[in-house]
């Protein structure tokens, strides 16, 4: 009887013991899927192994930015973050004013402050590793992906390149409370609705020439959602943020950080609300520190970012129907010399917020200016550029 109750009992043991392995082995596989689906995205590596720069050639261009930036930046009047570096090694940086100024909260490195139109080139990185992976095709037509899309010849790189024709979705949204009332927060699926049900024309016809405008990110924004699967906010993190380790960088959003994020300002100090415009993302809305954008910068120029025929196309003009040395890529402003030189940047500007992104490529500078005082200063980082190469731009202040 003791022998039939111990073989119940070890019977009973095993049972629980298999049953406990299948819901384990249950749980691994539903891991392993997750983990699945994550990885057929494409990510961003970061680049390694830069040569180090030598401590005097430092010493000496540190001198030179910080003569710079005393005469940009008199008397401690910028608000914001500054940063120069060289093989990923920063040079110089500084961090001044206030992130709030009713609360006298400082900038500091690790603040995150608005981008606003650098944010392009943020959301052309995450097309092109889409289109790098096989996933989605420059020459697509939008409205195969984005099925109410109204324009049927604008492809994915004419959202690029900004020749799509289409018309500033702050422009049609603004008076007319027929297409939109003002009083309600706009939203990237909402310019997609009222361009395919109010009539909203296009500005040009379709790739006829080169005009900046914000709804080609807008959709751009939408079309990594339809690809991806995710949201364009997880779907940015996933792909460069956290790959990056980009910590201290984020894509707004409107109903869980309008009260937490950086506020901006006029340039006498006053705080500049946010409106019905500032839940759209893909043109604007990352908010990011100097160093976070220097790590970016990097990948970018990382020698696996992109196939070599992809890179090629990006850095290639598409405004040049005018000829001109000003230009735009795929996601990048340029300026393409008669000399032959060339100069890659993108600058923003938001509210009271101003950027600048300039990667000098050839000589594996980066320069980063942000602020959330409005400022034209920033944009003048530019006249750095000649310490560093042969580019025209004119500054005496720099010796």
């Amino acid at each position: 009887m003791n022998f039939i109750k111990k073989a119940n009992i070890t019977q009973f043991l095993f049972l629980i013991l298999v049953l406990s392995s299948c819901g384990k082995d249950k749980n691994s596989n539903t891991a392993i899927t997750a983990d699945a689906v994550e990885d057929t995205l494409p990510k961003m590596k970061p680049m390694l192994h830069e040569k180090k720069l030598p401590a005097n050639y430092v010493a000496a261009i540190k001198n030179k930015v910080d003569n710079f930036y005393n005469k940009n930046w008199p008397h401690n009047c910028m608000n914001g973050g500054f940063l120069v570096a060289r093989n990923g090694e920063i040079i110089y940086e500084k961090y001044e004013g206030y992130a709030n100024k009713n609360e006298k909260t400082e900038i500091n490195s690790n603040t995150p402050l608005h981008i606003a139109s650098v944010s392009k080139v943020l959301t052309a990185t995450a097309v092109l590793k889409l289109v790098n992976a096989g996933k989605l095709d420059l020459d697509k037509k939008v409205n195969t992906i984005l099925k109410t899309f109204p324009y049927p010849d604008v492809t994915v790189r004419m959202l690029l390149n900004h020749r799509s024709g289409m018309r500033n979705y702050a422009y049609f949204t603004d008076r007319d409370t027929s297409v939109w009332d003002r009083h309600n927060q706009l939203t990237n699926q909402d310019v997609l609705n009222i361009m395919a049900t109010k009539n909203i024309g296009l500005e040009y016809k379709t790739n006829t020439r080169f005009t900046y405008c914000n709804t080609n990110y807008a959709m751009l924004a939408l079309i990594i959602e339809k690809i991806t699967g995710l949201s364009y906010k997880e779907a940015m993190t996933q792909m460069i943020f956290k790959p990056l380790g980009m910590t201290n960088t984020y894509v707004f959003d409107y109903e869980k950080d309008r009260k937490t994020a950086v506020p901006s300002y006029k340039g006498n100090n006053v705080e500049i609300g946010m409106d019905y415009l500032d839940a759209v993302y893909g043109d604007k809305n990352i908010y990011s520190t100097p160093r976070d954008l220097l790590k970016f910068d990097r990948a970018r120029n990382a020698p696996d970012f992109l196939k070599p025929e992809l890179l090629k196309q990006v850095f290639e003009g598409y405004s040049n129907e005018r000829k001109g040395e000003k230009n735009y890529g795929l996601g990048i402003r340029m300026i393409n010399w008669y000399s032959g030189q060339h100069f890659y940047f993108h600058n923003g500007w938001w509210h009271g917020n101003t950027s600048a992104y300039i990667t000098l490529r050839k000589e594996n500078v980066t320069i980063i200016a942000l602020s959330n005082k409005f400022t034209r200063n920033t944009y003048a980082v530019r006249k750095l550029a000649p310490i560093f190469g042969d580019y025209p731009f004119v500054f005496k202040d720099i010796e």
